[in-house]
């Protein structure tokens, strides 16, 4: 087989023999009149995988328990329940009712973008479940060859990716994105992942591949190369997890290392503390917000957690790209566009100004050394109007994220605003090329090598130098190992990650000297394309 080549979204490096996932079930060609118990088989199968993807996610932790209560969440809607429903009065008996249901909703999710073309990738997942619930065929899943092997799919959906074993050595997807599921989930379990890899599905099972989930490649090897990467790769980990103490390049230059949390059970003794604290997970799936007491508790298990180390929180990034009915806002054409994140507030001011008072109750009954920044900020205005609520709730550090183009380039009139900025790599990338960070059609334009991505965040950079103000990362990206360098050559201060990405970003800062850092940066600033960026760092 030629090398394939993807986007690395986990880095690490491995080998071993593919094996491809289980088919998801196939309709029989003739449509079987329908009975009179239709509807309550329906609902009885959508009932089914609501209960056992909540099973699942009681039995895991950490992003993924998040998702599958998610997911649980979808399958057990009403408006999905209503529409199978309309499809069996229709006429079409239960399995095609539901096939027939959603796939209009992942059309129209598909058709918003952003967040709801994600949950459309879920959707196929919910119904080849209840699918196969009711033709009582085996549920899609992964494959059981045996040995250690290469996960290699379409795509994985979140349960999916949840029920992974000891002997998936890496996974390789033909779709995907570096903010997917897979992706996130891979991460988050340390596993080498390379998504967006045309022509992976064509190779035969048992063929034994290379995986770089840093560089994106994946090539065939022999099998006695399959064990001598395999044991390499191992090695390294080994020796990574070895390294401990505080983010630092050879010669001594701090570079303290953060981990992106849900909640107190992800965080991890590794690193200096917390540089991304989600908040959503307290606000999903409710019809009101939750009471000031409520979310004080949950900040407060948090920051006792963290001892004194830094707390970074996010105040809540919802809005119309990820809707939550308690904010009261309208359906717009384009969400990922609209009223979201810092914006929400324009509609709801209580809602921060209660989540604020939650933070500063919790902040001062521990020890935490708690920021807050805000999410989707524009202009330099929105940062002072921030900083002030900020400052009102009796907090004493505030900040914003850098996620569009316009506050990137403006980056030095908002620090001057607040006491320091975040980089949210994800969404700057998405906003920069103009591509959908969903749409793993466009997975190359999303990759945060991009020269143009790249220039952002050096004048962001730039700018906390100037005004001695900190500028951390706390997208993904900060989590490949080749790229920490680079930014921490660009004058970077602080990198946000999951948790098992610590250890080889520690092993690959240690590894070079601040000077060597900054020639890296320059190597990738001057490069014309992200491919040739990534290559100029790694050959250096």
């Amino acid at each position: 087989m030629p090398e394939l080549h993807g986007l690395g979204v986990s880095p690490g490096r491995t080998a071993g023999p593919v094996h491809a996932m289980g088919a998801p079930p196939v309709l029989p060609a003739e449509v079987p009149a329908p009975g009179p118990d239709e509807t309550e088989r329906a609902a009885k199968a959508l009932q089914f995988v609501a209960t056992s993807l909540d099973e699942l996610a009681a039995r895991v932790t950490g992003p993924a328990a998040e998702v599958l209560a998610t997911q649980a969440m979808m399958a057990a809607d009403m408006t999905l329940a209503e529409a199978v429903t309309a499809k069996v009065a229709y006429g079409r008996p239960a399995a095609w009712a539901i096939t027939d249901a959603i796939a209009d909703q992942q059309q129209q999710f598909a058709s918003l973008g952003g967040y709801f073309a994600e949950r459309a990738a879920d959707l196929a997942d919910l119904r080849d479940r209840a699918v196969a619930w009711l033709l009582d065929v085996p549920m899609p899943g992964l494959p059981r060859p045996g040995v250690p092997y290469v996960l290699v799919a379409d795509d994985l959906s979140p349960a999916d990716t949840a029920l992974l074993d000891d002997s998936v050595l890496a996974i390789v997807t033909r779709r995907g994105g570096p903010t997917s599921h897979t992706a996130i989930l891979a991460r988050a379990r340390g596993l080498p992942a390379v998504v967006g890899c045309a022509g992976i599905l064509d190779v035969p099972d048992g063929t034994p591949v290379s995986v770089d989930g840093v560089t994106g490649a994946v090539a065939e090897v022999s099998p006695a190369q399959a064990e001598e990467i395999a044991a390499a790769g191992q090695e390294e980990r080994e020796r990574n997890a070895s390294l401990t103490g505080p983010g630092q390049t050879a010669d001594g230059v701090a570079v303290p290392l953060l981990q992106n949390v849900g909640g107190a059970k992800d965080l991890t003794p590794d690193g200096a503390g917390v540089g991304l604290f989600r908040t959503e997970f307290l606000f999903l799936g409710r019809t009101s917000a939750p009471p000031v007491a409520e979310q004080e508790t949950a900040y407060r298990e948090l920051f006792e957690v963290a001892g004194d180390r830094k707390v970074v929180l996010r105040t809540l990034d919802a809005g119309a790209d990820k809707p939550l009915p308690f904010l009261g806002l309208a359906a717009e054409d384009n969400p990922a566009l609209g009223v979201r994140g810092l914006r929400t507030s324009r509609v709801d001011p209580s809602v921060l100004a209660e989540q604020l008072e939650a933070v500063a109750r919790a902040a001062t009954a521990t020890s935490a050394d708690v920021w807050v920044m805000a999410p989707m900020v524009a202009t330099a205005e929105e940062a002072a109007e921030f900083a002030a609520l900020v400052y009102k709730a009796g907090l004493r550090t505030a900040g914003v994220m850098i996620e569009v183009p316009a506050a990137a380039l403006k980056a030095r009139q908002i620090l001057a605003e607040v006491d320091f900025v975040s980089l949210g790599t994800n969404d700057l990338s998405q906003y920069t090329m103009a591509a959908d960070r969903m749409n793993g059609e466009l997975a190359d334009l999303l990759d945060p090598w991009q020269p143009a991505v790249l220039e952002l965040v050096a004048l962001v950079a730039s700018a906390g130098q100037e005004l001695s103000k900190p500028v951390g990362v706390c997208g993904e990206s900060a989590g490949d190992p080749l790229l920490a360098c680079v930014y921490a050559g660009m004058g970077i201060t602080t990198l946000s990650m999951s948790a098992p990405s610590v250890a080889a970003v520690r092993a690959s800062l240690a590894s070079r000297t601040s000077a060597e850092c900054r020639r890296l940066a320059e190597l990738a600033l001057a490069a014309p394309t992200a491919e040739s960026a990534r290559k100029a760092v790694a050959e250096a």
